[in-house]
């Protein structure tokens, strides 16, 4: 670590404890079954705001934007902008190990099944593909 003494051990505990904060935020950020999704979407290349906002089809595009900026400031997008638009793509040369845990759940079926119940569940409004049935009425 950094040196000998209890200087040095002081700072490699707080090297220790940065580190442990900032893993501890990644996987905070990733609690979010849409976050999750949208590292997904942009892990293989750059795809614009308004690409991702379409891919994801249930969700508002503030609501896109805000995911997006969680996910920058956790360190796991990088954007550039280009005119009005803004690209992401995933860090995913940063990520180290957890970029190939990430890949590895991405692969596995029982995940993507798991992701579709999780989006589901977090979806608000009407469900697609469900009719209200009329009101009966009474009869007298």
């Amino acid at each position: 670590m950094t040196g000998s003494g209890p200087a040095g051990r002081v700072l490699d505990n707080i090297l220790v404890l940065a580190k442990v904060l900032i893993v501890a935020s990644v996987l905070q950020t990733l609690g979010t079954p849409r976050r999750r999704e949208i590292l997904r979407l942009v892990w293989d290349g750059e795809r614009s705001a308004g690409e991702i906002h379409r891919a994801l089809g249930d969700v508002t595009f503030g609501a896109v934007s805000q995911h997006l900026r969680r996910l920058e400031e956790a360190s796991l997008l990088r954007s550039r902008r280009e005119g009005r638009h803004r690209f992401y793509a995933a860090r995913k040369d940063d990520l180290g190990p957890l970029a190939q845990w990430l890949e590895a759940m991405w692969d596995d079926a029982l995940y993507r099944l798991k992701l579709r119940a999780e989006l589901d569940e977090s979806r608000r409004g009407p469900r697609p593909g469900r009719r209200r049935r009329p009101a009966r009425r009474r009869r007298r």
